[in-house]
């Protein structure tokens, strides 16, 4: 595997050509020594040999992952970015793929490869791009990004947080969520309006659920669509024996369900639901 060299030192780049652009959500990290630990936060990189970044912007955190011994590939959709990162990162030459990134199919460029995902995320779409991964499991050990502080807190947030929603369960049925540290707003430019987050998900050994994935999808966005209903409310289209919902699950509200009740919930439901 090729070591790459790290190119430039950041104040070398004249970032001031560039400005953040809203329609693209863009933040520029303006501190090295988070983006350094950032790009460190990857731990399983023994699994994979392909990482994909996700908006690296104007390459703040890119500087420190091209110094690591894995193949990296950068999606990039804003066009500007694109020029400005084939000219000051060469080494990025033909690993710059210019698009949207919900929009890609990682088959046809990886086959069945396996890669890490990290990025510090435009919080506009961090958690389709959470959603984009859990499509791909099979294929990303872990994923490390930065997001919108709130939603950091949803998506590893456990059973009886006021944080805790479907975004929480769908992503801790397939992968551990660990908070790293907090990202004050003072250390982007320009500063958003919230305090920002980096957290890693790790993907579990155990990949598949004791019930349909499908109908548990279905049945965690029903529940937590409204939340401060019990399930016996929110579930009854679901099943076509409404007696059912005497059960002791559905006198509960889905906040207080762990992802295993959410599983043995969805299995009762299969089995007495409206054909």
């Amino acid at each position: 595997m090729q070591k790459y060299k790290l190119f430039c030192k950041t104040a070398k780049i004249p970032f001031i050509t560039l400005k953040a652009k809203k329609s693209f959500g863009q933040h520029f990290l303006n501190r090295e020594d988070i983006a350094r630990r950032i790009a460190d936060s990857l731990q399983w990189t023994d699994q994979y040999q392909r990482v994909i970044e996700v908006g690296p912007g104007r390459g703040m955190l890119t500087q420190f992952l091209l110094e690591k011994d894995f193949d990296l590939l950068a999606v990039e959709a804003d066009k500007d970015m694109v020029l400005y990162l084939n000219k000051y990162y060469p080494q990025l030459k033909d690993r710059i793929i210019a698009g949207d990134f919900l929009k890609l199919r990682f088959e046809e460029f990886l086959g069945d490869q396996p890669f890490g995902l990290i990025g510090n995320f435009p919080y506009n779409i961090s958690s389709q791009i959470i959603f984009k991964m859990l499509d791909y499991r099979q294929q990303v050990p872990e994923l490390v990004g930065m997001f919108q502080k709130e939603m950091a807190e949803r998506v590893v947030a456990g059973p009886g947080s006021k944080t805790y929603g479907a975004i929480s369960v769908l992503t801790q049925a397939y992968y551990d969520g660990h908070y790293l540290f907090t990202v004050d707003k003072q250390c982007f430019t320009p500063p958003p309006k919230v305090q920002s987050a980096v957290i890693r998900l790790s993907r579990k050994t155990e990949q598949q659920l004791t019930c349909d994935p499908g109908l548990f999808k279905q049945v965690v966005k029903q529940s937590f669509g409204q939340r401060r209903k019990m399930l016996r409310n929110t579930m009854k289209s679901l099943v076509a024996d409404k007696s059912v919902l005497d059960g002791e699950l559905f006198k509960r509200r889905p906040e207080t369900l762990s992802v295993a009740e959410f599983v043995e919930l969805t299995d009762y439901i299969e089995k007495h639901r409206k054909q």
